[in-house]
Order: C-alpha cells, then structure tokens, then sequence
C-alpha cells in the first residue's frame, strides 16, 4: 500500500482524516505545540484500516504524523502534560466552524481526554512517515464489533 499524504481544508476533509486516525495511538510527548509559529504536530501510530480490510487481511500500524497551522491556541482536558509517557488513544478528530473560517478542531481520545485546537481557519495535513509493522490484533470497542470506519471515507 502507498503511504497516505491528505490535505485537509474544510471539515469534511478532515472527516476523511479522523478515519484514517481512529484508533492510532500515541504518547503525551508526541504532541508537540508551537504557539510562536501556530503550529501543532502529533506523532502517531496509526493503524491501517485500508490493509485490515483486505481480502487478506493484515493488521499492521503505521508512523503518521498530523500538522495544524495557523493554531490559535491548544487547550487540553485530562491530560497530564508531566506525564510524558502517558499513551492516548485518538478515536475521532472533528472541526466545528465558529466565525468562518475560523473554527475549533477537537481531538478525542478515550478516558474522557481531549485537545481542543482554535484555528483561523483550517489547514491541516496527514502523512505516513515510512516505518510499517504488523500488530497482532484489530482494535475494537465495547460497543462493537472490530472497528470499521465508514467505506466510503477510506477512498483516496
């Protein structure tokens, strides 16, 4: 499979992101916050729904990383800032418009944690950086049979 490079710019781009993002892990440190250059950068583990729902499939992560410039500010619930090791588990990204183009992004992790982003406007970027291996597993939630992001967001 080819590495994914997604340019999101409004919030149904972004939704296509998120799918691509359910369930990849990362740790508190990973999430990197410039406000000097409205920047923030998370490096993450994602993993690839495109490969576990082949006709053979694989489970298998991948090195991503998600850029949002012209940050605002970045405002975090339950998340411990000393607790660099800590690992968060991101179930959805979301953009809700407030003064066009403004708008908030929120990042929902389980365990009730979040970062809510202000931007200007939203520009947003995910990109596989290279590393791939297999896990031995499909993530999958309570309330529910292995996740499966919707078909239709997995296009290219």
């Amino acid at each position: 499979m080819d590495e994914l490079k997604f340019v999101a710019l409004d919030g149904e781009d972004l939704a296509i992101v998120s799918a691509h993002l359910q369930d990849a892990v990362l740790k508190v440190s990973d999430v990197i916050y410039r406000p000097q250059e409205k920047r923030l950068v998370l490096a993450l583990n994602r993993f690839d729904w495109e490969s576990a729902q082949a006709d053979r499939p694989e489970y298998r992560r991948r090195r991503a990383a998600l850029r949002f410039e012209r940050v605002l500010s970045c405002k975090c619930r339950n998340v411990q800032q000393r607790g660099k090791d800590a690992v968060l588990n991101l179930l959805a990204v979301e953009f809700t418009p407030t003064d066009t183009p403004s708008g908030a992004v929120t990042l929902t992790f389980s365990g009730d944690s979040a970062l809510r982003v202000e931007v200007e406007c939203l520009e947003a970027e995910l990109a596989d950086l290279g590393p791939v291996w297999t896990t031995a597993c499909c993530p999958m939630h309570l309330d529910a049979e292995p996740s499966t992001p919707p078909a239709a967001t997995l296009s290219r």
